[in-house]
């Protein structure tokens, strides 16, 4: 990988880190980008992270090993054809949409699925664009690799050791199966959030009491939708069929729990808690799913004064920054009196950490 030289087609959030984690862990590649807002390429080239600035599709394109299409999902698939003619022999061209079947559809009707692996590396960050990239936003995050029926074996191995070599851990599926799965784990959680932050607003009362009551867990479990509208209507336009199937099967078990609150059955009630709370608490904490994580926890702290102050004081003076901070007025399943988010996983490791030194109580957000 050392000498391999990589294209980019958009430099934003997860172009950028990606750029930055071969980099960070191949300091001799070559690497060049295209992206609209040149000035932000022009930074990355400060910043060492791009060789070479492109002004558009062109012939500097065609020394690439690798090009990662990194548009929105939308206009990935446009790029395909445009691209075709600078793919010199050999050349792998892979993307990062959270939906697969489209562009996979038209790299079959271009008839290049010889050249093209499909990606897409589950992770992100509240934060967008090239100066919210990080060389570590991808570390042990899933990143799938989804080729086609006639991608070559080699080239699918190379993929995965470009997952490897920037931290993450690679999966390879079949496109069709990966658009199934994110429809259920990422797709439909966002449907719901947003559904049920609007059921709120439609059925809240004129003082907004339901609102002003909204802290604590309801805040968490509709975190997600306050995610970009722009970019989850494309995502459910391009996996529609899949998001609807899942959508009709949630909606007959909210129909079966109906029926089972009517009827009063407390055994039913009782199942839908204890299957989902076994289940949910078998999933992996060490690895990030579909779903971007929240980096916070609570802290059980006296209301009094200089108390937020002496705590962001000690955080502050180890260089420790915070992106949110809060008091939960709604702490019925235990949580502390004070929220503290962070931008990332270290940030908060440090924070709870250097907390613990100076004997604060701190709770886990589950």
């Amino acid at each position: 990988m050392q000498e391999t030289t990589f294209g980019f087609i958009g430099f934003g959030l997860i172009g950028g880190s990606i750029a930055k984690g071969i980099r960070r862990a191949c300091p001799t590649a070559r690497i060049m980008a295209y992206m609209r807002t040149r000035s932000k390429l022009e930074q990355a080239q400060r910043d060492g992270i791009v060789d070479v600035i492109l002004d558009g599709i062109s012939d500097p394109l065609k020394t690439c090993d690798i090009i990662f299409l990194c548009t929105p999902v939308e206009y990935n698939a446009q790029y395909l054809a445009s691209l075709r003619p600078y793919l010199k022999e050999g050349a792998i061209l892979t993307d990062v949409g959270s939906t697969k079947t489209n562009i996979h559809e038209v790299v079959t009707r271009l008839q290049m699925e010889d050249c093209f692996v499909g990606g897409h590396p589950m992770a992100g960050s509240e934060k967008t664009g090239y100066e919210s990239a990080t060389d570590h936003l991808l570390e042990n995050a899933y990143y799938i690799i989804t080729p086609t029926a006639q991608s070559r074996e080699a080239d699918v191995e190379r993929m995965v050791e470009v997952a490897k070599l920037i931290g993450s851990i690679p999966i390879v599926l079949d496109y069709r199966e990966h658009d199934r799965i994110v429809a259920a784990i990422s797709h439909l959680p966002h449907l719901i959030a947003s559904s049920l932050v609007n059921l709120v607003k439609d059925n809240d009362n004129e003082q907004e009491q339901m609102k002003r009551l909204a802290a604590g867990g309801f805040k968490d479990i509709t975190r997600i939708a306050s995610s970009s509208p722009e970019m989850w209507e494309q995502i459910c336009m391009t996996n529609t069929g899949n998001i609807v199937q899942m959508l009709e099967r949630y909606i007959g078990s909210l129909e079966q729990i109906l029926t089972s609150l009517q009827n009063k059955e407390p055994s039913a009630v009782y199942d839908l808690f204890d299957t989902s709370r076994t289940y949910r608490n078998s999933i992996s904490e060490v690895t990030r799913g579909s779903v971007t994580p929240e980096y916070s926890f609570t802290v059980d702290i006296v209301d009094e004064p200089g108390a937020i102050s002496t705590l962001s004081c000690i955080l502050s003076a180890r260089g420790i920054s915070i992106s949110n901070i809060g008091i939960n007025h709604n702490r019925e399943h235990g949580e502390g009196a004070l929220k503290i988010t962070f931008y990332n996983e270290h940030s908060m490791q440090a924070a709870w950490d250097q907390l613990k030194k100076y004997n604060y109580e701190l709770i886990k957000v589950q």
